[in-house]
């Protein structure tokens, strides 16, 4: 009798450490799913932001006399692409397609920006106007925010996707909702912000 009330006190005992095992182990997937969340937010942020200045950028410089309206159309087509890729602001995403076509689009835009910037220093009047300018510091900061929020959501992602991967995780993440998140795609010069100066009186570098 007492062996047998020892030996339920033992196997209660190891079911509590199963439980209290299992309830910390989903408690942390829960704070590494919200972390991706929170830091997707502030990716979107970052990404409206920019979009925000774009109205500005053009209107300024499209009065400069004859600017090229090609390159002021790329822009705001650009823009509206942008606008088209809807994402949920507040969850991070879980489809990697999904993720692709909104870096797509958004890459689409950053390099109509900089060929706007590299068309606008051949225009005087637009390098003398402190608005311009003012709103080209502005994008250069905000690239270079985008760069460092792209950076903080791929390890909030990593984070999270061992931790699903990961025992006891791995036996019942899956079931509960926890699935892997994908990554922003690492470009070649990514962590580095987007040139935004030009010099026109120096010779553009040799290819490698």
């Amino acid at each position: 009798m007492k062996k047998t009330a020892i030996g339920c006190g033992v196997i209660l005992a190891l079911g509590m450490i199963v439980v209290l095992v299992a309830v910390g182990s989903y408690n942390r997937l829960v704070r590494l799913s919200q972390a991706t969340n929170s830091q997707w937010a502030q990716v979107q942020n970052v990404y409206q932001r920019r979009a925000d200045l774009v109205p500005n950028l053009v209107a300024t410089v499209s009065g400069a006399a004859n600017f090229e309206k090609s390159t002021l159309t790329e822009i705001t087509a650009a823009r509206a692409s942008v606008g088209q890729v809807k994402m949920d602001p507040n969850n991070a995403p879980a489809d990697a397609a999904k993720l692709a076509e909104f870096e797509k689009a958004q890459g689409a835009l950053s390099s109509a920006l900089s060929r706007l910037l590299v068309v606008s220093e051949r225009y005087p009047e637009l390098k003398a106007s402190a608005n311009f300018r003012d709103l080209q510091a502005q994008l250069e900061g905000t690239e270079n925010r985008i760069s460092v929020e792209r950076g903080r959501f791929n390890d909030a992602v990593q984070a999270y996707d061992t931790a699903i991967q990961s025992f006891p995780a791995l036996l019942y993440a899956g079931s509960l909702g926890f699935t892997a998140k994908p990554y922003f795609a690492a470009v070649t010069g990514a962590e580095k912000p987007p040139q935004v100066q030009f010099d026109f009186n120096k010779p553009a570098p040799a290819k490698p």
